[in-house]
């Protein structure tokens, strides 16, 4: 079998797919995310180099896992034989046991009562271990698990590439210098990790639902594979409100994904959907995850208010049925339990739809007089649509030229300027 005619895109795709898993695998072996990471690349190298040349094997997720176990096998092989003498013994003892670990990996998993067979959701608990601050703990995962670039978590979470760079450096030495064991935590200490783990979970999906930059407005498979991880730690931890929380916002989202691209490729807001298309299963799903939240003593943490609002989307069967008012009042609650100006433009949007684009407006411009939101795509993009409801065609098509202007993603880019031609009346030229 060969190669399609563009090796290196299809290889992308697949590494988008396996990177995660590859990486969970060798830090497993190695216990040290940073070189689990350069070893996961360089057989990500040898497949660009190979593959086109020899064609692409039966298996190609199977070759690169195995590739990268023995190359991370060797390196014990190369670390204990430079060890000298003195260490010879022990290096040697525990490159038979990683051996005999990747030869067996379910049977050993069983026998240490790992309740979570998943190299995946091991390597997101290792980059989440206390010994890292928790902005570099979600830096680390983003890149190592998500696969997302620096200057995606940057964005992400609206601060410079270069701070974002550092930290990751910083997170991996940490976890180097610490010998982090690649494994899901037990008791109190998984309780600890898991708001991180959380974090993490959610921005994964985020970036696979509305890709931050690139051709294509949405990344499906990251999202997917968050949408997996969640479900793995609802059955870990059935009592966990946020959990489920953050399992029905995915669902429910997901279900969405037929319908926001039209049939040739085209972004399609919520508004003009066709409601028909959305995934009644996912949906089902997500309200099922949701009971369970809102059953459980105590109040609704973040992600499942985020998920009740979501509920309202996917109950109301046309777009105009949308409970804006309850929608608004969630976001009021929302902003009060997790504020942040993310939060604070989106309680804008509901309060346009609910109370009048004026209203809307007047949080939408406290939003960008205090700054936070400087070079955020969406900000200009809301005001835009909220300046066009209210008849104010020039300074809309001003914003949603600046919006396009901020954005990296090429399907958003040309949404946002098709929406600002739609401002503005045809020149006499062109009637």
């Amino acid at each position: 079998m060969t190669l399609p005619a563009d090796p290196a895109r299809s290889l992308a795709a697949l590494w988008h797919l396996e990177a995660a898993r590859v990486i969970g695998r060798v830090t497993r072996i190695v216990r040290d995310v940073g070189l689990a990471e350069d070893i996961a690349q360089d057989v990500l190298l040898a497949a660009l180099e190979r593959w086109p040349r020899d064609g692409m094997p039966a298996n190609p997720a199977a070759w690169l896992m195995t590739a990268a176990s023995h190359r991370a096998l060797d390196h014990l092989r190369h670390a204990a034989m430079a060890a000298g003498k003195e260490g010879a013994i022990g290096h040697d003892m525990d490159f038979h046991h990683q051996n005999a670990a990747e030869e067996a990996a379910e049977r050993v998993d069983a026998a240490l009562d790992d309740p979570v067979g998943d190299d995946v959701l091991r390597l997101i608990f290792t980059a989440c271990h206390p010994v890292l601050p928790p902005e570099a703990r979600c830096a680390l995962t983003l890149k190592v698990m998500g696969g997302l670039s620096t200057a995606e978590i940057a964005r992400a979470y609206l601060k410079p590439e270069a701070t974002i760079a550092q930290r990751i450096v910083r997170a991996k030495r940490s976890l180097a210098a610490a010998r982090v064991p690649c494994e899901v935590p037990r008791g109190a200490e998984l309780v600890a990790r898991l708001d991180s783990v959380l974090e993490v979970i959610y921005l994964i999906f985020n970036e696979g639902y509305a890709a931050t930059s690139g051709e294509d407005w949405m990344r499906p498979a990251l999202a997917e594979e968050a949408q997996r991880l969640g479900r793995v730690l609802a059955s870990l931890l059935p009592d966990q409100g946020e959990v489920l929380g953050l399992l029905a916002l995915m669902e429910i989202q997901a279900s969405r994904f037929a319908a926001r691209l039209s049939a040739d490729g085209e972004p399609v807001l919520l508004m003009d959907q066709d409601r028909s298309r959305w995934d009644r299963l996912l949906i089902r799903r997500g309200l099922d995850a949701l009971a369970r939240a809102e059953a459980l003593p105590g109040p609704l943490g973040p992600y499942a208010v985020q998920a009740a609002i979501a509920a309202c989307h996917a109950r109301a069967a046309r777009a105009a049925d949308t409970d804006w008012s309850g929608i608004a009042a969630l976001y009021d609650i929302l902003a009060h339990i997790a504020p942040s100006p993310v939060v604070r433009l989106n309680q804008a949007v509901a309060v346009g739809m609910a109370f009048g684009a004026a209203a809307g407006l007047e949080i939408a411009d406290r939003v960008l007089a205090d700054g936070s939101l400087e070079g955020y795509p969406l900000l200009p993009a809301v005001r835009g649509d909220l300046l066009a409801r209210l008849d104010r065609p020039e300074e809309a098509h001003a914003e949603f030229l600046r919006a396009a202007g901020l954005t990296r993603n090429a399907r958003e880019r040309a949404l946002l300027l098709a929406r600002a031609d739609a401002c503005m009346p045809p020149s006499p030229e062109a009637r």
